[in-house]
């Protein structure tokens, strides 16, 4: 057991992720609210390919399809009591992965003809993605019967809500992003704390919850980025492009991740225990 965590119960450590949440969520009410940039919508390449406008970034969602896909099936299919101790510890996965597929039709559609109204469809995947993954980690390290129950849903409602909440400014004239860029953001930078008080698992190693942050940072990066890499380039692929090729890449590592646990029994010495205190 680690030393920086070993004086440390477990209802601290648990207090330290929700007094952390906390803060976070008082820190926005120091931020104006944030609206939707309309330049947000001018993308480097508008190139049109077999009839289709803005082809690069259309179909480059073809990454979220096949990922989530297959994770969808894998999480479902005939092996799923391989890879899972318990039927219940699939259920934020299948959120997960059915939510990377969406995120290809709704990401396709907003990037046929780019809008604050379509966006809207595209970013509705991805916070339930963000959310059932957060809550995944959190029954992989904390406590499993509320990761895969309550947290799971009051995280996806919680990035709906964020949405809708989007949504409803943008009506009103003064839109404002704070809730949807925490609900994006926010997992992110705590996710390393999570993992240093919970060093122990059953699905996600620290390793492969590293991986997914750095595609993921990689991606924002490219979007960030996304003209300039494209004029780097040569004009071949833009950064938008390579953000959703990458995006997709953080989410095959998760599945990569459960494919392992095919090869190795629940038992195997591979499967690291809980610590004491921990709950199923």
């Amino acid at each position: 057991m680690r030393k920086s965590t070993i004086d440390l119960s477990f209802r601290q450590r648990v207090a330290i992720i929700l007094g952390l949440l906390a803060i976070g969520l008082l820190g926005l009410s120091f931020v104006d609210p944030i609206p939707q940039d309309p330049g947000y919508h001018r993308f480097a390449d508008t190139r049109w390919l077999f009839g289709i406008p803005n082809f690069g970034d259309v179909m480059s969602n073809a990454g979220f399809a096949l990922v989530g896909a297959l994770g969808t099936a894998v999480v479902l299919g005939v092996n799923r009591g391989r890879i899972f101790v318990e039927p219940s510890d699939a259920r934020p996965y299948v959120f997960f992965f059915v939510g990377v597929a969406l995120i290809s039709l709704g990401s396709a559609y907003y990037h046929w003809a780019p809008s604050n109204e379509r966006l809207f469809w595209d970013r509705l995947p991805i916070s339930v993605a963000l959310m059932a993954l957060s809550s995944a980690i959190i029954a992989d390290r904390i406590d499993a019967r509320a990761g895969n129950a309550w947290v799971l849903v009051i995280l996806i409602a919680a990035g709906l809500s964020s949405l809708l909440y989007w949504d409803h400014t943008e009506e009103l004239g003064r839109g404002d992003l704070r809730f949807y860029a925490f609900v994006q953001f926010f997992p992110v930078v705590l996710l390393p704390v999570l993992l240093w008080l919970f060093p122990d698992y059953r699905y996600l190693a620290g390793r492969c919850v590293a991986w997914v942050i750095a595609w993921y940072g990689l991606s924002k990066l490219l979007e960030h980025y996304d003209a300039q890499v494209f004029e780097i380039l040569g004009y071949s692929i833009s950064g938008h492009t390579l953000k959703h090729l990458t995006a997709a890449a953080s989410a095959f590592v998760v599945l990569r991740m459960l494919l392992a646990r095919l090869s190795s029994h629940p038992g195997s010495p591979g499967i690291r225990p809980r610590q004491e205190g921990q709950t199923r």
